[in-house]
């Protein structure tokens, strides 16, 4: 009797107010998001142009994918949320869903290539590989959820 009640009031609907909140921190998390990619990319000498909108996804609060347009001609993908902030051109993946795999694979890399260049005795290093480690596995794990990517076209 004490477990249904527990889910009775955990599936209970959102009021109207706690509807416009919970839209107005996902407004707020996708503008900071959007803010940081840009800077991610200002940072790395690409100035964007524009974005790609249609082809950027939101899963939020654990990630972004955004797809821009470069001033320098060519477009990237950047990746942002509770993670590091990476881009790569867009070359290396068709879709949001195989950009998230692209960075799990990157990123084990990356975090193998610090344990094995000595970065393993500096604990800011290996902070930062077990990092990488762990967004990677989640990363691969939003790629093969399904539910995610149902309104993808094929």
């Amino acid at each position: 009797m004490e477990q249904e009640q527990v889910e009775s009031k955990q599936a209970k609907p959102l009021t109207p107010e706690e509807q416009e909140q919970a839209k107005q921190q996902s407004i707020a998390w996708q503008r900071e998001c959007f803010q940081n990619a840009q800077k991610h990319l200002a940072e790395k000498g690409v100035m964007p142009k524009s974005l790609i909108e249609k082809e950027s996804r939101f899963i939020a609060p654990l990630c972004a994918i955004w797809k821009f347009k470069g001033q320098d001609g060519k477009s990237y993908w950047v990746i942002t949320g509770r993670l590091p902030t990476d881009h790569a051109l867009a070359s290396v993946a068709e879709n949001a869903r195989d950009v998230l795999r692209y960075f799990s694979l990157q990123w084990q890399l990356k975090a193998d290539q610090i344990i094995h260049s000595g970065g393993a005795r500096d604990k800011t290093q290996v902070d930062f590989a077990n990092l990488l480690i762990n967004r990677a596995h989640g990363l691969y794990e939003m790629y093969e959820k399904e539910q995610l990517w149902l309104n993808e076209a094929k």
